[in-house]
């Protein structure tokens, strides 16, 4: 069945206002280039993270800086595969994601997710990417015009907007390219299918198993770019773009083939067969307990097996890697009226298609049919009546007499393999425009002003999935023979499907003011510099189901998928002031103290009008040449989204465990009764093989805005030019976090008193299942929940070296978790999730790094190699294992460049062909793995060209 789209803060949530990870870039080779880390206005440099424009201005809030020469060597065409790399950035959607795909690719600082990192092209925000997903779609970006990306943490809201609660990531574009370029590419997958640990399972159960080399999932990809100047102080860049991916299956690879059970100790699936399953109960006047249920699987002599359900593999249809095509096209044009003066505007458009496709739909035990033992039905024969009609075919049925036995219910598992894959394919069309104007106004203050629109555009369609009454009709009529192996035809089978149809549009208008300078007054030599701004933004967000997604038609997604609407405006005024306190000392060269303010008032239409309070004081004490210190507090608040306060209530599906479900629950009777489980049913409430259960989803009006609190204290230590170390500490705190309790905690939580109030969000069936039907469910609307803490250390290393006619480049960015606390109500004990994973938490190694080397002779060839590294995290991995080991994946890369507008770029990402950590299907986020985090496919093998003019 398919997941409900969710945002992973809601189940491995999401806190801070972020720390700070510096990648000093004055020891890379292309240090010339990226010491002014953003746009110049003559001599000032504007640093991301602040609006004051001030000469040779290091941030308080150290970057992480990714430049157009990092992005290139390593061949990824898709930029998240780029960040993700970063040891601050966690997965989010991604290409690997296919059950629960929004079609978009976002970013996650820190685990935070992806609705608190504000992204940015050129210092603004970009719109909402979709109605699936409202943080920004970075599809939308040409990659071959990244000039660099900044990402900084630790005062991000008061400077950007209160929503930047993890931090911010901007994307810097090439706004002065002259000339002509064109980039072009290809690129793979290799993989050796040699693991023996999925296979030798796989083939234990009869599945067809991948033993031969892959080279596959193939990218192409093509950037046109063109600029120059105009008139007397014009200039344009104009670029177009394509990219096209192709698909790759769990069944090309050897860690996949099959779907690993919960624990990741056997291959697993779906008792959604081919062969149908029943999950059978007797229906016996004035009893409606459900205390007798028989599980039976329908055998070709017109009886009953009794060895057990059939257990269908789902993995090897669906898509591990997802198919795309995406066409960009944009421009940047900017004229020098005078300084004064200076008109500018940018124009993106994206049109971007995917096609996530997962296993055959089927019945999937949705609906209860009845059956008459009087009359019985055209499909089942008189030996399977006989059989369903006694008593002692029913678990402590013994004791019944037949003539109490009027009929039977039936919850049927039938896959419909006959009809092929479901597909979901969607389509975005993204459209942002900003226009503006900067300039001087005296000698000493100057102004920039800008409004900017943005929308992006969905069309979904859900294809070849079961059509409820469609179903309901063949069963009850007895033309569906679910009850006879391999009667059912192709033919009929495609009676039974229909297509659903979603459309939807998110609209941001932003309008932006602020004047910047100094206020002629000083305390030390500089005088303050200040900053005064205003913005006024409007959203909205609208999703139109057709009547099948509305009303929840289609067998294999769960639930209905309500229309929704919702609109949000926000009014603020923002202000920022850089105040020297000393420099030309001994012990201080330059201290400054920064401070930041911004108040929010937003109108939520349909719900409440209020107003949140962002700032922040951070120090920035350059001792001297040798060592800088910094550090700081930031208060963030984010207001909910659109679809936090607005989505309408409806069934989607969570994976994890039942821990009542089973023949041996792993809590006991007393507990499970807490839960809605009654003593005849403890024991014999049958587990979803598939580890998905059933969640109420929604969105909740009366949420609160949430808070986090950023403490940062750091060091640089430049002990040469050419060398630099930085050593920097966070703790972000949160309260009022915006998400949901997570499913499994609530079931645990309720069954050992820990918290009695969350009994209540446990809805089971009247057979005690929270999988078979809709009737058995864990409330999971969106809450203000508890606090969380987490804490940590970054650090990051550069230096350069002089080698012959060239220089030798070395830089390590690394991220040491002390802490990763969540509290999932506001009395409830904190669990840490730092070094573990479990259904609660996502993966959290304590130590992530990346290690680059790099040996560039200039006009002539650069060659990088890289080594990234993930540590151990304890939890219960695949094979009865209790840790995914350390991971270590190397990278290697050449550029040549071949004539003066010719190079060539050959790169390959873990060239070891290592495979992913596999766990079980109550923690994998595709594919046996955290597809997407740990290095997925294999060794990734890429060459780009590049013409010049």
């Amino acid at each position: 069945m398919k997941l409900q789209t969710y945002f992973k803060a809601s189940t491995a949530p999401a806190v801070l206002g972020m720390a700070l990870f510096a990648q000093p870039v004055l020891a890379q080779d292309v240090a010339e280039e990226t010491a002014a880390p953003a746009t110049t206005q003559g001599q000032a440099i504007i640093v991301t993270g602040s609006r004051i424009v001030q000469p040779n201005l290091d941030s308080s809030s150290p970057l992480a800086i990714t430049t157009a020469e990092e992005i290139g060597e390593t061949g990824y065409t898709r930029l998240e595969d780029v960040l993700v790399t970063l040891p601050q950035i966690e997965a989010a959607q991604n290409a690997f994601i296919s059950n629960g795909a929004t079609g978009t690719a976002t970013l996650d600082l820190r685990g935070l997710g992806s609705t608190r990192t504000l992204v940015l092209v050129n210092g603004r925000r970009m719109q909402p990417g979709s109605v699936n997903s409202v943080a920004a779609d970075i599809n939308q970006i040409p990659g071959a015009l990244v000039q660099r990306i900044d990402v900084t943490t630790g005062g991000a809201s008061s400077v950007y907007g209160a929503d930047a609660v993890a931090g911010v990531v901007n994307f810097i574009l090439d706004d002065s390219f002259e000339g002509f370029q064109l980039d072009a590419g290809i690129s793979y997958y290799m993989h050796d299918n040699g693991d023996t640990f999925v296979t030798e399972k796989s083939q234990a159960r009869g599945f067809n198993v991948p033993t031969d080399f892959a080279m596959d999932g193939r990218q192409i990809n093509a950037d046109l770019t063109l600029g120059g100047g105009f008139g007397e102080g014009g200039h344009a860049v104009v670029y177009a773009s394509y990219r096209k991916i192709s698909p790759i299956f769990q069944g090309d690879r050897d860690h996949s083939v099959c779907a690993l059970n919960g624990a990741g100790t056997a291959c697993g699936g779906s008792y959604n067969s081919p062969i149908a399953n029943f999950d059978l109960y007797p229906i016996i006047a004035g009893d409606t307990d459900f205390d007798y249920n028989a599980f039976l699987t329908p055998n070709s002599s017109g009886g009953f097996d009794g060895a057990g359900p059939n257990i269908y593999n789902f993995a090897p249809i669906n898509y591990f890697q997802r198919p795309d095509e995406r066409y960009s096209l944009g421009a940047m044009v900017n004229y020098e009226v005078s300084s004064s003066f200076n008109p500018y505007a940018e124009v993106m458009f994206t049109s971007n298609s995917t096609v996530a496709q997962i296993a055959e739909s089927g019945t999937f035990f949705a609906e209860q049919y009845d059956f008459d033992c009087a009359t019985g039905n055209p499909a089942i024969s008189a030996t399977q009546l006989a059989i369903l009609c006694n008593p002692t075919t029913y678990e402590d049925g013994d004791g019944l007499s037949p003539a109490a036995i009027e009929g039977f219910s039936a919850y049927i598992g039938k896959r419909n393999v006959e009809g092929g894959g479901r597909q979901n394919i969607i389509q975005h069309d993204s459209f942002r425009l900003v226009t503006g104007a900067n300039g001087s106004i005296t000698d000493n203050w100057s102004y920039d002003a800008y409004v900017q629109y943005g929308q992006s555009s969905l069309s979904d369609s859900y294809v070849n999935d079961f059509f409820l009454p469609s179903v309901a009709d063949g069963i009850n009529n007895g033309t569906y023979l679910v009850w006879t192996p391999g009667a059912v035809t192709p033919e009929y089978a495609s009676t039974l499907s229909a297509t659903a149809t979603r459309t939807g549009t998110t609209k941001q208008f932003l309008a932006s003011a602020y004047v910047a300078g100094d206020l002629g007054i000083a305390i030390a030599d500089d005088p303050i510099a200040v900053v005064f701004g205003a913005e006024y933004r409007r959203e909205a967000y609208r999703a139109t189901s057709d009547y099948i997604y509305e009303n929840g038609l289609l067998a294999g997604q769960g639930g209905p998928t309500p229309s929704v609407s919702g609109t949000f405006d926000v009014k603020e005024l923002f202000t920022e002031a850089q105040i020297p306190l000393l420099q030309g000392h001994s012990f201080a060269e330059d201290m400054r103290l920064e401070l930041g303010y911004r108040f929010s008032n937003y109108d939520v239409t349909g719900g409440d009008t209020f107003s949140t309070h962002t700032y922040k004081a951070q120090l920035n004490w350059e001792v001297n040449d040798f060592l800088r210190l910094r550090g700081g507090y930031n208060r963030a608040v984010r207001a909910p989204n659109a679809p936090e306060l607005f989505n309408p209530q409806s069934i989607g599906l969570w994976s994890g465990t039942d821990p009542c479900a089973g023949a041996t629950p792993s809590l006991s009777a007393a507990q499970c009764a807490n839960t809605g489980v009654s003593a005849t049913q403890y024991g014999s409430i049958n587990p979803s093989p598939a580890s998905q259960y059933n969640g109420l989803y929604g969105g909740n009006p009366n949420l609160s805005p949430e808070k986090a609190d950023t403490i940062t204290a750091g060091f640089v230590v430049t002990p040469t030019s050419n060398t630099s170390f930085s050593v920097d500490y966070y703790q972000i705190k949160m309260s009022d976090v915006i998400g949901t309790y997570p499913a499994e905690q609530q079931l645990t939580d309720c069954a050992t008193g820990t918290n009695p109030a969350v009994c209540d969000r446990i809805v089971r069936a009247p057979n005690g299942s929270l999988w078979l039907g809709q009737a058995g469910y864990v409330e999971l609307t969106n809450d203000n929940l508890g606090d969380r803490d987490f804490q940590g250390i970054d650090v990051a290393a550069s230096a350069r070296f002089g080698l012959g006619n060239g220089s030798i480049n070395f830089g390590l960015t690394g991220s040491y978790l002390l802490k990763k606390e969540y509290q999932d109500y506001p009395s409830g004990t904190p669990y840490d999730c730092a070094g573990t994973f479990s259904s609660i938490c996502f993966a959290a190694p304590e130590w992530r790094h990346t290690f680059r080397v790099s040996y560039k002779a200039p006009e002539i060839l650069t060659v990088s190699a890289k080594w990234r590294f993930m540590s151990a995290v304890d939890g219960p991995a695949a094979n009865g294992a209790d840790q995914i080991s350390s991971y270590s994946w190397f990278d290697l890369s050449a550029t040549a460049d071949v004539t003066e507008n010719f190079s060539l770029t050959a790169s390959a990402n873990n060239i070891l062909d290592k495979n992913p950590p596999l766990v079980g299907g109550s923690y994998s986020t595709n594919g046996n793995t955290y597809a997407g985090f740990y290095d997925t496919l294999g060794r990734y093998v890429s060459l780009q060209g590049t013409v010049r003019f």
